[in-house]
């Protein structure tokens, strides 16, 4: 498990560089774009969830990203239209975007070690 600081500093990298360079989000993955769906959402509201991710509400992380020898993958949750939202998110490669692998309901119980700080 990261530490406060660690959360901040990756939710600050990532945000500036999304800024830059955008994101790649994985809808070749099915139960990303089945989300959209059954959430109602366009592509643009799931960019704005990831946008206002916090501290709060990191989950885990940072994990090797052992599919795609890429940067470390976070894990983080947001309750959308009284759902759990799994998010996995990554910085990505140098001069690329930042990556969403996975935004979708969570199939299982998430855990919140900053809530309520």
């Amino acid at each position: 498990m990261a530490t406060k600081e660690e959360v901040q500093s990756f939710l600050s990298d990532f945000h500036q560089k999304m800024k830059i360079w955008e994101i790649r989000v994985r809808d070749d993955r099915g139960k990303n774009t089945q989300a959209l769906l059954s959430l109602e959402m366009s592509p643009a509201q799931r960019i704005k969830i990831i946008e206002a991710l916090s501290m709060t509400d990191y989950s885990g992380g940072p994990k090797t990203d052992t599919l795609n020898a890429g940067a470390p993958l976070w894990i983080f949750g947001k309750e959308v239209k009284s759902r759990m939202i799994y998010i996995k998110i990554s910085v990505g490669p140098p001069n690329r975007p930042v990556i969403c692998i996975s935004f979708h309901e969570a199939e299982h119980e998430m855990s919140f070690p900053f809530k309520g700080e």
